[in-house]
């Protein structure tokens, strides 16, 4: 069973936040842990972006997103606010 996850933080430019994220890097390193995801600008809030994926598992989600090596893409790509991460189950 899969669950979504919605992401959302403010990053400094958006345009160059959906670059980084959606270079070869982090979507390999999504696509190794099993996260598909898809950035979406927030129209009443232009400096906020939000990510809406699917994981197998809560657990395997926060071993992703908890790592060095993700905590340093998060920072290239412009985020400025912690994020804050909902699961959604059906």
């Amino acid at each position: 069973m899969s669950i979504k996850v919605i992401i959302s933080a403010d990053v400094k430019d958006f345009d160059s936040f959906s670059k980084v994220f959606n270079g070869e890097g982090p979507q390999n390193a999504r696509k190794e842990a099993g996260f598909i995801a898809e950035d979406h600008k927030n129209l009443d809030n232009p400096t906020n972006a939000v990510v809406i994926g699917t994981v197998d598992s809560k657990e395997s989600f926060q071993a992703f997103f908890n790592t060095p090596e993700q905590a340093e893409r998060m920072k290239s790509a412009g985020i400025v606010s912690e994020p804050k991460v909902t699961f959604l189950a059906n």
